[in-house]
Protein backbone atom coordinates (compact mmCIF):
# COMPACT_ATOMS: atom_id res chain seq x y z
CA UNK A 1 0.00 0.00 0.00
CA UNK A 2 1.10 3.53 -0.80
CA UNK A 3 1.10 6.04 1.54
CA UNK A 4 -0.34 9.59 -0.10
CA UNK A 5 0.83 12.67 1.49
CA UNK A 6 0.00 16.47 0.21
CA UNK A 7 -2.04 14.78 -2.78
CA UNK A 8 1.58 13.01 -3.84
CA UNK A 9 2.11 9.48 -3.49
CA UNK A 10 5.36 8.65 -1.56
CA UNK A 11 8.02 6.58 -3.32
CA UNK A 12 9.70 3.72 -2.27
CA UNK A 13 13.43 3.55 -1.84
CA UNK A 14 14.84 2.27 -4.67
CA UNK A 15 19.03 1.29 -4.95
CA UNK A 16 20.89 4.27 -6.41
CA UNK A 17 22.75 2.39 -9.79
CA UNK A 18 25.50 5.22 -9.67
CA UNK A 19 26.35 4.60 -5.82
CA UNK A 20 26.50 1.35 -6.37
CA UNK A 21 28.83 1.52 -9.36
CA UNK A 22 30.80 4.48 -6.91
CA UNK A 23 30.94 1.78 -3.99
CA UNK A 24 32.29 -1.08 -6.38
CA UNK A 25 35.01 0.98 -7.68
CA UNK A 26 36.07 1.85 -4.45
CA UNK A 27 36.37 -1.85 -3.38
CA UNK A 28 38.08 -2.77 -6.29
CA UNK A 29 40.42 -0.17 -6.11
CA UNK A 30 41.03 -1.07 -2.54
CA UNK A 31 41.91 -4.33 -3.58
CA UNK A 32 43.50 -3.86 -6.18
CA UNK A 33 45.95 -1.18 -4.25
CA UNK A 34 46.70 -3.85 -1.46
CA UNK A 35 47.37 -6.15 -3.92
CA UNK A 36 50.02 -4.14 -5.56
CA UNK A 37 51.85 -3.22 -1.83
CA UNK A 38 51.76 -6.88 -1.10
CA UNK A 39 53.79 -7.40 -4.42
CA UNK A 40 55.62 -4.78 -3.94
CA UNK A 41 56.85 -5.35 -0.27
CA UNK A 42 58.32 -8.74 -2.08
CA UNK A 43 60.02 -7.06 -5.17
CA UNK A 44 61.96 -4.21 -6.52
CA UNK A 45 62.69 -2.54 -10.03
CA UNK A 46 66.35 -2.29 -10.98
CA UNK A 47 67.91 0.06 -13.57
CA UNK A 48 71.46 -0.97 -14.36
CA UNK A 49 73.84 2.05 -14.66
CA UNK A 50 76.75 -0.78 -14.84
CA UNK A 51 78.31 -1.82 -18.10
CA UNK A 52 79.33 -5.21 -15.99
CA UNK A 53 75.97 -6.96 -16.79
CA UNK A 54 74.17 -7.60 -20.16
CA UNK A 55 70.82 -6.13 -19.29
CA UNK A 56 69.76 -2.64 -17.61
CA UNK A 57 66.90 -3.65 -16.03
CA UNK A 58 66.01 -6.31 -13.67
CA UNK A 59 63.17 -7.16 -11.32
CA UNK A 60 64.28 -8.59 -8.29
CA UNK A 61 63.11 -11.28 -5.96
CA UNK A 62 63.51 -9.49 -2.23
CA UNK A 63 65.12 -12.40 0.21
CA UNK A 64 65.27 -15.12 -2.64
CA UNK A 65 68.37 -16.96 -2.28
CA UNK A 66 70.24 -17.81 -5.57
CA UNK A 67 71.56 -20.82 -7.79
CA UNK A 68 73.84 -21.31 -9.88
CA UNK A 69 73.37 -19.25 -12.87
CA UNK A 70 71.13 -16.69 -11.26
CA UNK A 71 71.73 -13.11 -11.17
CA UNK A 72 71.98 -12.03 -7.38
CA UNK A 73 71.74 -8.50 -6.00
CA UNK A 74 73.72 -7.51 -2.94
CA UNK A 75 75.10 -4.84 -0.48
CA UNK A 76 78.60 -4.49 -0.88
CA UNK A 77 81.20 -4.96 1.90
CA UNK A 78 82.36 -1.16 3.27
CA UNK A 79 85.75 -0.69 2.21
CA UNK A 80 88.14 2.50 1.18
CA UNK A 81 88.23 0.90 -2.00
CA UNK A 82 85.02 0.90 -2.92
CA UNK A 83 84.25 4.39 -1.25
CA UNK A 84 86.74 5.96 -3.52
CA UNK A 85 85.03 4.15 -6.96
CA UNK A 86 80.90 3.83 -5.98
CA UNK A 87 81.10 6.47 -3.26
CA UNK A 88 80.40 6.38 0.45
CA UNK A 89 77.21 4.33 0.66
CA UNK A 90 77.43 2.52 -3.07
CA UNK A 91 74.25 0.95 -4.21
CA UNK A 92 73.64 -2.51 -4.19
CA UNK A 93 75.57 -4.47 -6.67
CA UNK A 94 73.56 -7.06 -8.97
CA UNK A 95 75.99 -9.93 -10.66
CA UNK A 96 75.99 -13.90 -11.81
CA UNK A 97 76.49 -16.96 -9.34
CA UNK A 98 79.29 -18.79 -10.72
CA UNK A 99 79.91 -20.76 -7.31
CA UNK A 100 77.79 -22.03 -5.06
CA UNK A 101 79.07 -23.43 -1.29
CA UNK A 102 81.68 -26.28 -1.37
CA UNK A 103 82.61 -25.35 -5.48
CA UNK A 104 86.16 -25.31 -5.90
CA UNK A 105 88.14 -21.67 -6.47
CA UNK A 106 90.97 -21.56 -7.98
CA UNK A 107 93.87 -19.61 -9.51
CA UNK A 108 95.94 -19.87 -12.29
CA UNK A 109 97.93 -16.35 -13.39
CA UNK A 110 95.49 -13.87 -13.88
CA UNK A 111 92.80 -16.58 -14.43
CA UNK A 112 89.89 -17.46 -11.95
CA UNK A 113 88.30 -20.53 -11.93
CA UNK A 114 85.28 -22.67 -10.70
CA UNK A 115 85.81 -26.74 -9.82
CA UNK A 116 88.60 -26.30 -12.96
CA UNK A 117 86.49 -24.11 -15.84
CA UNK A 118 87.88 -20.49 -15.95
CA UNK A 119 84.64 -18.37 -15.41
CA UNK A 120 87.06 -14.85 -15.10
CA UNK A 121 90.57 -13.23 -15.56
CA UNK A 122 91.86 -10.73 -12.91
CA UNK A 123 93.28 -7.40 -13.64
CA UNK A 124 96.68 -6.33 -11.56
CA UNK A 125 94.83 -2.35 -10.76
CA UNK A 126 91.89 -0.67 -11.28
CA UNK A 127 90.33 1.71 -13.85
CA UNK A 128 92.28 4.42 -11.21
CA UNK A 129 95.02 2.56 -11.12
CA UNK A 130 94.90 1.44 -7.78
CA UNK A 131 96.30 -2.21 -6.85
CA UNK A 132 93.59 -5.02 -6.59
CA UNK A 133 94.04 -8.16 -4.33
CA UNK A 134 92.86 -11.77 -5.52
CA UNK A 135 90.16 -13.22 -4.37
CA UNK A 136 90.32 -16.02 -1.80
CA UNK A 137 90.88 -19.92 -3.32
CA UNK A 138 89.58 -23.18 -2.42
CA UNK A 139 85.76 -24.14 -1.45
CA UNK A 140 82.92 -21.71 -1.18
CA UNK A 141 82.04 -21.59 2.24
CA UNK A 142 78.64 -22.38 3.65
CA UNK A 143 75.68 -19.78 2.80
CA UNK A 144 77.93 -17.66 0.72
CA UNK A 145 78.74 -17.52 -2.89
CA UNK A 146 81.25 -16.76 -5.80
CA UNK A 147 79.54 -13.70 -7.93
CA UNK A 148 81.13 -11.92 -10.65
CA UNK A 149 80.38 -11.34 -14.35
CA UNK A 150 81.19 -11.73 -18.09
CA UNK A 151 82.70 -8.11 -18.27
CA UNK A 152 86.58 -8.06 -18.53
CA UNK A 153 86.74 -4.82 -15.73
CA UNK A 154 83.94 -6.73 -13.61
CA UNK A 155 84.24 -5.54 -9.64
CA UNK A 156 83.25 -8.84 -7.82
CA UNK A 157 84.44 -11.90 -6.38
CA UNK A 158 87.42 -12.41 -7.94
CA UNK A 159 88.27 -9.71 -6.26
CA UNK A 160 89.28 -9.75 -1.84
CA UNK A 161 88.12 -6.25 -1.94
CA UNK A 162 84.50 -7.95 -2.76
CA UNK A 163 84.62 -11.61 -1.71
CA UNK A 164 82.79 -14.47 -1.39
CA UNK A 165 78.96 -12.90 -1.24
CA UNK A 166 76.85 -14.29 1.66
CA UNK A 167 73.25 -14.64 3.08
CA UNK A 168 73.54 -12.01 5.11
CA UNK A 169 74.16 -9.46 1.83
CA UNK A 170 71.83 -10.90 -0.21
CA UNK A 171 68.84 -8.33 -1.51
CA UNK A 172 67.41 -11.33 -3.69
CA UNK A 173 67.78 -12.56 -7.26
CA UNK A 174 66.98 -11.03 -10.45
CA UNK A 175 65.25 -12.00 -13.67
CA UNK A 176 66.31 -9.30 -17.03
CA UNK A 177 63.53 -7.55 -18.17
CA UNK A 178 65.08 -5.49 -20.45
Amino acid sequence: MTTVVNNTPARRWRPNPRLWLLFGTFVAGSVTLGAIGDWRDGHLFLINTSHSLPNWAFLIRRGQMPAKGDYVFFDPPQSALLSRHFGVRPKMFGKIVYGLPGDMVGHSGPDVTINGTRVARMKAVTRLGEPLTPGATGSVPPGCYFVGTPHKDGFDSRYAEIGFVCRRQIIGTGEPVL
